[in-house]
């Protein structure tokens, strides 16, 4: 079937093909200069829902296409210059529409059905509501579709196939559903919390998820799940005040509430208390002794030993309990990380092998000749000609200093030497850049954005800074996929400075495929992809090094920086005209919030034992091997 070949991209394609012609309808029709639209042919929403039935349905779009349809039709409404609040009714509208069974108009009511009693649509939420409790996600999945079928707008059944599908691993499925409940009840908290909680586990999406986590703990200010992970997303924010309050609200309530507990925990670790962070984990497992994300994070907090074999037999008991797969994964990487600090190479590959595999059962496609085409398109616009046209006066702040480079590279080490400076700070990684991208992505694969787009961007940037981090100096981004974006960062913040982190080409892909990384980097759970991945970031890099102005990119090393500590951070703070500091190499004892994965790596003094890591692993990283022979950055 025509379903069984159709993928995501095309999905995209035909989405944004959609939005063109509704946006051409909709500048020269009736509707389109303030008369009421009249529902016939020169109606231009009409004429797309009419299109829908013809072409859409035919294909059998399933919940993750389907979103990925929705959002490429939004984003591109908005790209041609529809008002948000319009593009966000006609999507939804969209959406419903493509969600029924029947091709009738788009006011058309289904026909009632009458299934027989032992089916009905009662019976298949009771029964799906069992299997969620009995951990039976997939025999949950199929009563809730077949519910679906029956009554496709039925907000409890579309919430729980929701929470089933987050807990197997399928996260886009997940977000539709769950934006799909909220459409229909918007009053609804429980569909609120869970939109919420999918949006914090993806990448750049956590700003949105506080919106949807505020708004269903407005509607019901005791929904402790959505006070945790409301605590949860303002930790990762670096909003450490406010999330340890979200917390401390919970175990007033509810003061045996693990989840609170853990939470409490991970503050704590980002803070760098973490002996502190340790005992909270503790308390979360006498609460609930089978907590797989308080049992995991014990195993970040410091080197592993021997002595924690305890801690090794229980986390195996749970890996094998027949846990959630993303939970397993968690517990997998948690479990090799052991057995490398303790020295035990083949061990810990089979079990961060067995991490990827789970992680890559839950994600996209990692694809390749789509990554290909992107890098390709960034190198035909963004030339030296180009570049040099760009007005110096576009926004002449120095404020924003990118830290950019692969995943796993050492920028974390270079933010937290930056920002030990006293004129300088650290934002973390800002999810402004990628979903800015996002927004324009036909006009940014087109041309040089124009100048009133980057004007804004420029301004909304500068804002974003300052929420974070106050009037200092230098304000460190240091979101490693911003190295994608360099062309358009420049023809913003023409004045900004940019330090790319050169670090041993199979160290970085091999601490990638070690780190558990969110769905959205789907090229980091398989070692091929990685090095594909790596060898298209490396072709960006010199593409950007060969266009942009000189001075505007410092290449910095991380064997370098590890070898040579006082000399490359005089450097970089060069680079950044700031003046000479001490405390810059007694970095690892500033006291500063660090939401990446190395918020233990960095208050650590500087330390080799990562430099040629992967001669520990040679035997089993076969598709590594051929970058041994490429340069560091």
């Amino acid at each position: 079937m025509i379903g069984n070949w159709f993928n995501a991209r095309e999905a995209t394609e035909l989405g944004a093909a959609l939005a063109d012609q509704y946006a051409r309808r909709k500048d020269s029709s009736p509707a389109g200069h303030g008369k009421p639209a009249q529902r016939d042919a020169r109606d231009p929403l009409q004429e797309i829902l009419d299109r829908v039935d013809r072409e859409v349905r035919a294909l059998a779009l399933n919940f993750y296409k389907k979103a990925k349809f929705a959002n490429s039709f939004k984003w591109r409404l908005l790209e041609n210059g529809v008002e948000r609040e319009l593009a966000d009714k006609v999507t939804e509208r969209l959406v419903l529409h493509l969600s029924r069974n029947d091709t009738a108009g788009a006011d058309a009511v289904a026909a009632p059905t009458h299934p027989p009693p032992s089916r009905n649509i009662r019976y298949l939420l009771v029964q799906g509501n069992r299997c969620i409790a009995q951990g039976a996600y997939g025999e949950a999945i199929a009563l809730y579709e077949e519910l679906l079928e029956l009554n496709p707008n039925h907000p409890e059944a579309l919430n729980n196939l929701g929470a089933a599908f987050f807990k197997v691993g399928r996260i886009g499925e997940a977000e539709l559903v769950f934006r799909r409940a909220v459409q229909i009840q918007p009053n609804y908290a429980d569909a609120n919390s869970n939109l919420g909680n999918v949006l914090r586990n993806r990448r750049g999406r956590i700003t949105e998820a506080e919106m949807w986590l505020r708004s269903a703990i407005k509607l019901n200010p005791k929904h402790l799940d959505a006070r945790n992970n409301l605590g949860l997303a303002l930790s990762f924010l670096g909003r450490l005040v406010d999330a340890k309050a979200q917390f401390k609200k919970v175990l007033k309530i509810a003061p045996l509430n693990a989840d609170a507990l853990f939470g409490m925990g991970q503050a704590a670790a980002i803070e760098g208390s973490f002996v502190e962070a340790e005992s909270l984990f503790k308390r979360a497992l006498q609460v609930n002794p089978k907590l797989p994300s308080a049992f995991a994070a014990v195993a970040t907090l410091r080197k592993m030993k021997p002595a924690d074999a305890v801690w090794l037999e229980g986390a195996e008991q749970i890996a094998a309990g027949g846990i959630a797969p993303l939970d397993e994964a968690n517990m997998r990487f948690a479990i090799a990380k052991y057995f490398d600090d303790i020295g035990d190479f083949s061990h810990a590959f089979q079990n961060y092998k067995r991490a990827n595999e789970l992680q890559k059962s839950s994600a996209e496609d990692y694809e390749r000749d789509q990554r290909k085409a992107f890098v390709n398109d960034l190198m035909r616009v963004y030339t030296r000609e180009t570049l040099a046209h760009v007005d110096p006066l576009a926004s002449d702040s120095m404020k924003p200093v990118f830290v950019v480079g692969m995943p796993r590279s050492g920028t974390s080490l270079a933010e937290q030497i930056i920002a030990s400076h006293p004129s300088a700070k650290g934002a973390g990684e800002l999810g402004y850049w990628t979903n800015e991208m996002q927004n324009h992505d036909a006009a940014l694969r087109q041309g040089l954005l124009v100048e009133s787009t980057r004007k804004k961007l420029a301004e909304g940037y500068l804002r974003a800074l300052e929420a974070r981090s106050g009037d200092a100096l230098r304000i460190v981004d240091k979101a490693p996929v911003n190295a994608d974006f360099l062309g358009v960062i420049h023809s913003v913040f023409p004045n900004a400075r940019i330090i790319y982190m050169q670090r041993d080409p199979i160290d970085t892909c091999l601490s990638c495929y070690f780190q558990k990384f969110s769905a959205d980097l789907e090229f980091a759970m398989d070692l091929s992809d990685l090095a594909h991945y790596y060898r298209e970031h490396q072709r960006l890099m010199a593409h950007w090094r060969a266009v942009l102005p000189p001075g505007t990119i410092l290449d910095l090393p991380y064997a370098g920086l590890v070898a040579d500590q006082e000399g490359w951070t005089r450097k970089i703070l060069e680079f950044l005209d700031l003046e000479w500091n001490e405390g810059c190499l007694d970095f690892h004892k500033t006291q500063r919030a660090v939401v990446t994965a190395s918020y233990w790596q960095v208050r650590q003094p500087i330390y080799k034992d990562s430099v040629a890591r992967w001669r520990n692993y040679e035997k089993f990283i076969g598709p590594l091997l051929a970058l041994k022979d490429k340069p560091g950055g």
